[in-house]
């Protein structure tokens, strides 16, 4: 049999329970509302004051008609009881937030997410294994303060964008499509004259649709009346890439949208002319970015990328960014 000496207790303190119905009543000087605000029953606050004074071997409170008053031990008592527990409110909630996930919330258009920035995600996840970066794609542009968004990759022209956005890069449209599309002997695919062998896949909504319209490039090309053999259309621009790699028919690609695919040959581009797009690629922040360490760091990383995705020569960050 083992017998404990209650004495060698480092401290000699009553439950926290009985501290916090005690700070609450003397807070409210009422049992009552002291219960409703611990989600206690009133006989229970009562009980715990009681134990309380008990343990200290005094009286807490003056219980008046109607009324209760802090004795002068009761003050005594509760400023140094609310110190302690305003004290802990506050550490927890700091233990709280390291603990909290942290996460970043990112808008862009479907073909940036699909094409770009989702292939290279798990570059900034092996770095940051211990944030929860979240996607949203869609055309719609958000207000990223009010939505809750972190940062926004925005598709847009120079004077649309956002005061204070970061240019990634500028864009270029062209003609792409599979590799052996070229190998047919059938339909040759070495002037653009020879689009009209093949089907043309048009992209029908979003932004950038009027600059992947085919009637454009031709008429830059001097082909206004040129007749494609057929065409298709679709309403989401990694859609129609993914139809130019199965050889459906030729696609007005983006570059450096696409610049890993040409590497790689998974599409080619069958002429070397281009036609600049009024658009280019900008990296916007929310005004609580700045705050949050996370946010700045996948900021950083998508500027790195887009730097190792520029075409050089081309305008990026490093020589084209607005104030």
């Amino acid at each position: 049999m083992q017998f404990w000496n209650v004495n060698l207790r480092h401290y000699d303190l009553p439950p926290l329970d009985q501290l916090e119905a005690f700070e609450a009543s003397a807070r409210h000087l009422s049992f009552t509302k002291a219960a409703d605000e611990l989600a206690l029953t009133q006989s229970a606050v009562s009980r715990q004051i009681a134990a309380l004074e008990d343990h200290y071997g005094l009286a807490l409170f003056r219980r008046l008609h109607r009324a209760l008053r802090l004795t002068d031990d009761g003050q005594t008592l509760l400023q140094a009881v609310s110190e302690v527990l305003d004290q802990l409110h506050a550490v927890g909630g700091e233990l709280k937030r390291d603990r909290r996930a942290k996460t970043v919330v990112v808008t862009t258009t479907p073909g940036f997410a699909g094409l770009w920035l989702i292939p290279r995600l798990a570059g900034f996840t092996a770095a940051r294994p211990d944030v929860d970066v979240r996607i949203s794609a869609g055309y719609k542009v958000v207000n990223l303060n009010r939505d809750g968004f972190d940062l926004a990759i925005r598709y847009q022209s120079e004077d649309a964008i956002d005061a204070g956005a970061e240019l990634l890069f500028g864009d270029v449209v062209l003609p792409v499509c599979s590799p052996r599309l070229l190998r047919d002997p059938g339909r040759p695919l070495k002037t653009p004259k020879d689009l009209r062998h093949h089907v043309l896949m048009y992209l029908d909504s979003g932004p950038g649709a009027d600059m992947q319209d085919w009637p454009i490039w031709l008429r830059a090309m001097k082909l206004e009346d040129l007749r494609p053999a057929s065409v298709l259309h679709f309403s989401q621009f990694d859609q129609l890439i993914n139809a130019a790699i199965s050889g459906q028919g030729v696609a007005l690609g983006r570059s450096p949208l696409l610049k890993q695919m040409l590497k790689d040959r998974r599409l080619v581009a069958p002429f070397k002319k281009t036609v600049a797009s009024p658009r280019s690629y900008y990296l916007v922040r929310s005004t609580s970015a700045a705050r949050k360490p996370e946010v700045e760091d996948f900021a950083a990383w998508v500027t790195n990328e887009a730097l190792t995705t520029s075409d050089p020569g081309s305008s990026g960050p490093a020589d084209r960014a607005r104030a």
